[in-house]
């Protein structure tokens, strides 16, 4: 088995952890026999002295076809 990897930022209003299901629900629209995922780097956008957005940079794991 080889397996490749994709990084992807995912956003959210709601946290981090949606952040990240954002992420790997979107990639699964066009990327097939997503394994694993590991989350590099989290992130937020501040608005009025408050946090309005959540980002999380994403490396999702996939099999190859053979």
């Amino acid at each position: 088995m080889v397996q490749k990897v994709t990084e992807v930022v995912g956003t959210s209003t709601e946290g981090f952890a949606k952040a990240a299901d954002n992420a790997i629900r979107t990639a699964s629209k066009t990327v097939r026999n997503l394994r694993w995922f590991r989350v590099t780097e989290l992130e937020g956008r501040i608005h009025d002295q408050k946090v309005s957005e959540y980002h999380a940079t994403v490396k999702i794991y996939f099999d190859l076809e053979a």
